[in-house]
């Protein structure tokens, strides 16, 4: 499994993942749509930890950039 997440991409997601715990916890969201917003916050911050977006792989996405 080869690291396809640059760090604007990571930086982005953690951003968003943060932002929705907080809509959250202030009540801005709730029920069904706040629990589905948690789950794709926490699947964010599993992508940024490994690196790795499965969803990449089909598109062909690479936001890492290649060294030469």
């Amino acid at each position: 499994m080869k690291k396809n997440m640059g760090m604007v991409d990571r930086i982005i997601r953690v951003l968003l993942a943060v932002g929705i715990v907080i809509l959250y916890l202030m009540n801005v969201i709730s029920g069904t749509f706040a629990i589905i917003l948690l789950i794709l916050s926490g699947i964010f911050i599993l992508t940024v930890l490994i690196g790795f977006c499965p969803l990449y792989l089909p598109f062909g996405i690479q936001t890492k950039i290649k060294k030469p």
